[in-house]
C-alpha cells in the first residue's frame, strides 16, 4: 500500500476538520463494505491453493503418506490434515 499525502487529495476545509482528531499521524481509510473484495479476487492465490489441494488429496488416495505429502508440497503435517478433512467434509 502507499501513502498519500492527504493535502494532495482533500479540501483544505476536510484536512481541517481531521486535524480536529488527528495530527501529524498516519491513518488509514477503510472501504466501504459495497467495494470490498474477498480475499483472492485480485490474484490467483486462489485458484493456485484450490489446485494444489486437489492435488494433495489425489496423492493421498493414491497412497502417499501423510508425513510425505508434507515433504513433497513443503506443509507441516497438520496442516495436510486439515486440507484432507475440509476436502472429506
Amino acid at each position: 500500500m502507499s501513502y498519500k499525502n492527504s493535502v494532495d487529495l482533500l479540501p483544505k476545509e476536510l484536512i481541517e476538520q481531521v486535524q480536529q482528531y488527528v495530527e501529524g499521524k498516519v491513518i488509514y481509510i477503510p472501504k466501504k463494505q459495497e467495494n470490498k473484495k474477498s480475499w483472492g479476487e485480485n490474484t490467483d492465490t486462489k485458484r493456485f491453493l484450490a489446485l494444489r489441494n486437489s492435488q494433495i488429496c489425489s496423492d493421498y488416495k493414491s497412497g502417499m503418506s501423510i508425513q510425505q505429502l508434507s515433504e513433497k508440497y513443503f506443509l507441516a503435517e497438520k496442516s495436510i490434515q486439515r486440507i484432507l478433512k475440509q476436502k472429506n467434509d
